[in-house]
């Protein structure tokens, strides 16, 4: 997996934690309730409600609360694609986020655990989905010290991902639409979502094509690859696989047998 979700729980009353040798993955705590003091670095940060920290694996650390009840919500994931898509989202670490309360971000324990409670499956490219959509969450609406966003750029780019989501399996699909879309030149386009993502609008398409081909694959097995492709925007199913093993490390078939019963 790109992504994998490793744990990811609520605790009502946190314990003192001391870690010496940090944690072995990448590792994300914040409070929704009291508050507590998280020393990283050398410094000591107090988180207060809907404020977090993210840390890379094996980053000495320790924190305890300083109400009578500190909860918190965490999330730990690693994966090939962990470093490079944190990097590449130019998220903070080591150092306090914020976000508003009204943001998505302060009920994301509230939806984590709805999901849990009817059994959702966390495992797989669920899981890895779930790692995803969060850290491009924590990205949109994360704020440093009373900042804007982290990446205000996301919200005028809003129009090209529901552009994509509607439209992934539509070969024609491509960057004249979705500069279009904003009424903008193929050049800007290519500027704000580097500025955004890291890469261009074109390789953000196609590994969002890829990554529902990994959904088709495992919810329907009697799909062929060839049927994949086409259902999600590819007209040659060898420039399919091409791409899929390019961006994934394995054929579509080896990815289906991975999960396999």
């Amino acid at each position: 997996m790109p992504l994998h979700l490793t744990s990811m729980g609520y605790d009502n009353a946190q314990n003192p934690i001391h870690r010496e040798q940090g944690f072995p993955s990448f590792h994300w705590l914040h409070t929704t309730r009291g508050c507590g003091d998280f020393t990283v670095g050398g410094s000591t940060y107090r988180l207060q409600a809907n404020q977090g920290i993210l840390l890379k694996p094996n980053v000495p650390h320790h924190y305890h609360a300083v109400t009578d009840k500190w909860e918190i919500w965490y999330m730990t994931f690693d994966g090939a694609l962990a470093n490079p898509i944190t990097s590449s989202l130019e998220l903070p670490q080591a150092q306090p986020i914020g976000w508003e309360p009204d943001s998505p971000l302060a009920h994301i324990h509230e939806t984590a655990e709805e999901k849990c409670r009817y059994s959702f499956d966390l495992a797989g490219v669920n899981g890895s989905l779930e790692v995803y959509a969060f850290l491009t969450q924590l990205k949109q609406y994360g704020q440093i010290s009373g900042q804007s966003s982290l990446s205000a750029g996301h919200e005028r780019l809003t129009p090209i991902y529901l552009l994509i989501e509607e439209s992934y399996g539509n070969p024609a699909l491509g960057l004249e639409q979705m500069a279009a879309t904003l009424a903008i030149s193929p050049q800007h386009l290519n500027t704000l979502f580097r500025k955004s993502w890291g890469l261009s609008p074109y390789q953000y398409l196609l590994q969002f094509r890829i990554q529902k081909s990994k959904e088709l694959l495992i919810a329907d097995r009697r799909l062929t690859v060839r049927e994949v492709a086409l259902a999600v925007g590819f007209q040659d199913d060898s420039h399919f696989v091409h791409t899929f093993r390019r961006l994934s490390g394995m054929t579509p078939l080896q990815f289906r047998l991975q999960f396999s019963d």
